[in-house]
């Protein structure tokens, strides 16, 4: 069993002969998920060394105590908290080797093609049809994706598409890897409240998908899709944050440093949320503990919940706290930004787009569903369509 003693000797091994000053930062990174250090909890060979998962922390200070570089999480975080877990459970070793380390060190960025026009809510829905050439073994896959974050830039996306219309929604679905550079993929940004462009629309049309991108088996797209959901609710809700991480950080910080802008009513509001962002940070930090044991669960669903409504009130309360100034925007300019970026902006940005985060990563609606059914135990809400093929659904 590897420990933290093993872990720091080999990140010093790992410093000494990639001193991070003379070695370009993607040749550091290589070496690095060459040497286990990546994530340390993935199997040898695929950027790991098969150790708990708790241990990453201790490779994660070496590293940055030695100045070395990291793979700019929050620009790959995509390919990192759902293309990663989903290809390393249901992935051939052929995929695994080809996808993980390129992914890792940022050389292929990813995006995800599942919520449609007619299917975001209710994803298992979707009408994106993937139709077996008999003669190839490939897949031609034509249908329309929207709200893909990172597609005008991204390589490759995962992709859930309906491989069979007779079976009832769930059951038809299959999973892929999708090049997003080739003929047939079409995308056009979306420009949002921000005035920015972050999220996109895809076109499919005739796109020609090797059966070797396929994850999974055929028909049960929908299982492996789960999983890539999972970890996207734990990516997005359980980002591991110091205290006043975030956007608490920026509201405590004006509240600090603007002592005339106090007022007794907007500190008890700043109060109660410090509490629920510190509660919430806390209970992501149990949760990702939790990991250690497998896969995450519903609870992630719990977590990013909380950070949706979170990050509205907080960001609510600083647009209040700041008065004329709050109503001020700095950049309207149309733009196709490579990250999210909370904490770097002003308080106007956040407040917009804080308003998407009830949307993205699954509805608030359909997460509550979630946490009443699988983690409170509820009864399940009804559903008529259930049994029904998806070609017989009203639409």
């Amino acid at each position: 069993m590897t420990d933290a003693t093993e872990l720091r000797a080999r990140v010093a091994e790992l410093i000494a002969a990639h001193p991070p000053s003379g070695t370009g930062r993607d040749d550091f990174l290589r070496a690095r998920f060459d040497a286990g250090l990546a994530w340390v909890h993935y199997p040898q060979g695929l950027g790991g060394l098969d150790a708990p998962r708790s241990l990453q922390s201790v490779v994660d200070a070496g590293l940055a105590a030695a100045g070395a570089p990291d793979n700019d999480p929050r620009r790959i975080g995509i390919g990192l908290g759902m293309a990663a877990p989903t290809i390393l459970r249901y992935g051939t070793q052929e995929q695994k080797e080809r996808f993980l380390r390129p992914l890792w060190v940022g050389d292929e960025v990813w995006c995800q093609l599942f919520s449609e026009p007619g299917a975001g809510s209710d994803l298992a829905a979707l009408a994106t049809r993937a139709v077996r050439d008999q003669a190839s073994g490939d897949w031609i896959v034509d249908g329309q994706k929207v709200w893909t974050s990172s597609a005008h830039l991204a390589r490759w996306a995962i992709l859930i598409a309906r491989t069979d219309p007779t079976l009832p929604k769930h059951r038809g679905i299959t999973y892929f890897l999708c090049d997003m550079t080739d003929p047939g993929v079409e995308v056009r940004p979306l420009r949002q409240l921000t005035g920015e462009a972050e999220f996109n629309e895809v076109f499919l049309t005739g796109v020609r998908i090797p059966d070797a991108h396929r994850l999974g088996g055929i028909g049960e797209g929908w299982q492996v899709a789960r999983t890539t959901l999972m970890n996207e609710r734990v990516s997005i809700g359980g980002a591991r944050l110091p205290r006043e991480g975030g956007m608490i950080g920026a509201v405590a910080r004006t509240w600090r440093e603007r002592p005339e802008l106090r007022t007794h009513e907007l500190r008890q509001r700043l109060l109660t949320l410090w509490v629920e962002a510190e509660v919430a940070r806390l209970t992501a930090e149990r949760v990702r503990q939790q990991l250690v044991a497998g896969q995450p669960g519903p609870e992630g669903s719990g977590l990013k919940l909380s950070f949706a409504r979170l990050n509205q009130e907080i960001s609510g309360l600083e647009v209040e706290l700041l008065g004329d100034e709050g109503l001020l925007y700095s950049d309207w300019t149309m733009r196709r930004p490579e990250l999210v970026d909370f904490t770097g902006r002003d308080a106007g940005y956040r407040y917009l787009r804080s308003k998407g985060n009830s949307i993205e990563g699954g509805t608030s609606e359909v997460l509550l569903n979630i946490v009443a059914e699988r983690v409170l135990g509820l009864p399940s809400e009804p559903r008529d369509d259930k049994d029904v093929a998806w070609k017989d659904l009203a639409r």
